[in-house]
């Protein structure tokens, strides 16, 4: 099949590309740039010059592609609510290119979106329409193509981490390295899902192969790992002094980051191993925090 891939020079996106390809998949990847354009032909992918903001220039990749994998978000935090709004008409738009033909398109979320009750791990087959995470946009705009026709699926990330990038704690390693210290908040016993980014490659590839309309599919490897043992890896790495702060200290001491640093998210995977077969083989994410380089996560 002809795959178009949003994200592909990106962080999960480029790690996909190997993994279509050696299934016998061509990769038609959304790029703005010549430099991303250069990027996807060394990966033996084609480009697509196109932007997320481009309505037309999604319908046009979705157009010349047998399935659609979306893994592209703006992740600029600051502006966390208006670009899960984006997410939304990206996937509309690419959605309303596929409406009625069966090319699966395969969205991308997060696994809070399966959270029943506090303190239990999210599932599949769950949709908390009540979650207050902004990114339900994505599942809602997914939902809504689906019941026009479109063969949607989708993925949940968890922190998606190697030892470079680790999902929401490299910016956390950011904050702590500007604050001086490394803080969590109370006891620090709010956990959080992790994967190693070649098994979420690995997960995307499955969920085309194998995926079913409508089929929510969680990438964790690690169901809850606490805050606070995140936060002493961090300390360890940077050098840094560890410390408990209070919820009410949260927004002034994290910024826009308070709004995840106390969650409580964990998550199961348990489904998405049954119906695809999914086997995660990667490093933890504490294994991968205590290997990388702090220096160059500076730069």
């Amino acid at each position: 099949m002809r795959i178009f891939l949003t994200g592909a020079t990106g962080f999960i996106g480029s790690r996909i590309i190997p993994e279509l390809l050696q299934a016998g998949h061509e990769v038609l990847g959304l790029t703005r740039s010549d430099a991303g354009a250069q990027s996807l032909a060394a990966a033996g992918a084609d480009a697509y010059r196109g932007t997320l903001e481009d309505a037309g220039s999604l319908r046009g990749g979705a157009a010349r592609a047998d399935a659609v994998i979306h893994t592209a978000f703006d992740h600029d935090f600051t502006n966390f609510v208006a670009n899960c709004e984006k997410d939304r008409r990206v996937i509309e738009a690419l959605g309303s290119e596929l409406k009625g033909s069966n090319r699966p398109l395969i969205i991308t979320s997060g696994t809070g979106m399966g959270g029943a009750r506090p303190g239990e791990p999210a599932t599949e087959d769950v949709f908390n329409l009540d979650h207050p995470n902004p990114r339900i946009a994505s599942e809602l705009a997914g939902a809504a193509m689906l019941e026009a026709g479109v063969n949607v699926s989708v993925v949940r990330l968890p922190q998606v981490h190697d030892t470079v990038r680790q999902g929401l704690i490299t910016p956390f390693i950011a904050i702590s390295r500007e604050k001086g210290v490394v803080a969590y908040v109370g006891g620090g016993l709010n956990r959080w899902p992790a994967a190693h980014v070649l098994d979420v490659a690995k997960l995307y590839a499955l969920a085309l192969e194998k995926g079913r309309a409508g089929a929510r599919y969680h990438a964790v490897a690690e169901e809850g790992l606490q805050a606070r043992e995140i936060a002493e890896t961090v300390g360890a790495g940077l050098n840094l002094p560890t410390v408990s702060i209070s919820p009410e200290q949260a927004p002034g001491h994290f910024g826009w980051f308070a709004m995840f640093a106390g969650l409580d998210m964990p998550a199961s995977s348990v489904k998405t191993r049954e119906w695809l077969g999914w086997s995660p083989t990667g490093p933890g994410l504490i294994a991968d925090l205590k290997k990388m380089d702090y220096q160059r996560a500076a730069a």
